[in-house]
């Protein structure tokens, strides 16, 4: 409707007044869009609640109390405004002087149109076209708040959100498929990646290095399904595991020592139980000199040692070649002198590369996998090894498994959504064929209380001189594991006494 705009200097022109046009009719100003009407959010909400469902008002401006009026509306300045802007000068732009030259030029198309809105009505559509142009859209106010934990987009129409580990339905909506799908290829585009019907499945991360997954139609049948796991803008420490009861300040100094005497450590748990954060907690004791390497599929570690190299698999385009595997990276970064290797999650023959690197001279390589126990975890990585084709006898790759790994963490998500660990595992060798292991720590549920919430205490279980304290005499840490683990058996003592 309006011509393109030349420049975004400073002569915006006034309310009411237009851009010049550029081989283009004048804006029909004569024709009024409609006005914007806001229905009460439980009429509006009620088909599509579903029984034993509650809504969390996130306060969006895209929300289920605008009905088909505004998003008819929004659309045609939308429209509007695409016709107006020169996209290619908006984005040389900064986001701030983007943002101010955008709510200019909507202000005047509202002005034009006679559209009647209120204020706060004016700044939420302000807001919510600006998001669309220069952002993630609905999503924006979900990303900008850091007590959320998952974002899951299960078509344009519910969006649930999971907070202090339970997952709530949301008010926020898409526009429709197509403003979704827009979306969902603006993120994954970031990354030099794409979704569409020919590659419906994508792994992608934002820019602060959240984990985002979409799953595209024909393959997602009501819409495309995006989730973003989020990553918290204060990452977690040790000493706040602690205060959440994450685990108790005994196990949490004998993960740190782990992580500071060169340990391989497996981390072991379920979906959503903490294992990526865990992980980031345990290479905050890696020192600075140590050369890092790491390996994931959606790079979603955030290591704070200087001499970081993070590697990220690719998926094949669309003639289906050129793509790198998990396995491949490995196999890579044995060339680039790393002393440390951390792979984001290991679930195939890669299990392989990652143990023998461990078992030559890589020592404090750390990894997680998907399994409810440590000794679930061991079975697996053994079952991994023959999705790559080996066919070495049983005994072998458990041999190969004990003289890799030292410790196995599990992590898991309890019922009432909070997150502990539940086992610090030792692994000391092999009895005949079977793999022989020892709890160092574990946690045991007590009770409930009055709020459903999950009562219970971390345990040690007697161990006081563990196999990797001749490790930690070497790093000079002996006499702190040896004072946690007999502080913790004292503590252990006396709630039983």
């Amino acid at each position: 409707m309006f011509g393109k705009r030349t420049s975004f200097g400073g002569n915006t022109p006034g309310v009411g007044e237009v851009a010049r046009p550029v081989q283009s009719p004048p804006p029909r100003a004569d024709v009024p869009a409609p006005p914007v009407s806001r229905p009460a959010d439980t009429d509006s909400m009620a088909s599509r609640l579903r029984p034993g469902e509650d809504v969390i008002d996130v306060g969006t401006p895209v929300n289920a109390q605008r009905d088909k009026e505004y998003f008819h509306t929004k659309s045609a300045i939308f429209n509007a405004l695409i016709d107006s802007i020169d996209l290619s000068q908006l984005a040389t732009m900064d986001q701030v002087a983007a943002r101010e030259e955008i709510r200019d030029i909507v202000a005047e198309i509202i002005a034009l149109k006679s559209i009647i809105m209120s204020i706060s009505e004016q700044e939420d559509l302000l807001e919510d076209i600006c998001n669309d142009v220069l952002g993630y859209g609905p999503l924006e106010p979900l990303l900008a708040r850091d007590d959320i934990a998952d974002i899951m987009v299960n078509g344009s129409q519910r969006c649930y959100i999971e907070v202090n580990g339970k997952v709530r339905l949301t008010n926020v909506r898409f526009r429709d498929d197509s403003h979704l799908m827009n979306v969902c290829q603006r993120i994954v585009s970031q990354v030099g990646r794409r979704v569409d019907e020919s590659s419906p499945i994508c792994d992608a991360r934002l820019p602060d290095g959240s984990r985002v997954n979409v799953i595209a139609p024909p393959l997602a049948i009501d819409g495309a399904a995006l989730t973003i796991r989020k990553f918290k803008r204060d990452k977690l420490t040790l000493q706040q595991l602690v205060k959440y009861n994450s685990i108790s300040p005994e196990g949490a100094e004998v993960l740190r020592i782990l992580g500071k005497v060169r340990a391989n450590v497996l981390i072991s748990g379920g979906t959503g139980s903490g294992k990526t954060t865990l992980l980031n907690c345990l290479t905050a004791f890696i020192e600075k000199d140590e050369r890092v390497i790491t390996c994931e599929d959606s790079a979603e570690l955030q290591l704070q040692q200087p001499h970081v190299v993070r590697l990220e698999t690719r998926p094949p385009n669309l003639e289906g070649e050129g793509e790198i595997t998990m396995r491949d990276l490995i196999k890579n970064c044995l060339r680039m002198r790393p002393e440390r290797i951390i792979v984001g999650e290991v679930r195939g023959p890669e299990s392989f590369d990652l143990l023998q690197a461990m078992n030559t001279g890589h020592d404090g390589s750390m990894g997680t996998l998907h399994a409810n126990s440590p000794r679930e975890a061991l079975a697996r990585l053994e079952s991994m090894f023959t999705m790559g084709g080996y066919s070495l006898p049983s005994r072998t790759i458990r041999e190969m498994i004990t003289s890799s790994i030292d410790v196995v963490v599990q992590a898991a998500r309890l019922r009432d959504g909070s997150r502990r660990i539940t086992h610090i595992t030792e692994v000391l060798g092999m009895e005949g064929d079977v793999i022989v292991t020892q709890d160092i720590f574990l946690y045991d549920i007590t009770g409930e209380d009055a709020n459903g919430m999950l009562l219970g205490r971390h345990r040690s279980t007697g161990i006081t001189k563990p196999q990797f304290a001749e490790r930690a005499r070497y790093f000079n840490e002996e006499a702190n594991l040896v004072e946690a683990l007999e502080k913790s058996n004292t503590e252990q003592h006396e709630l039983m006494g």
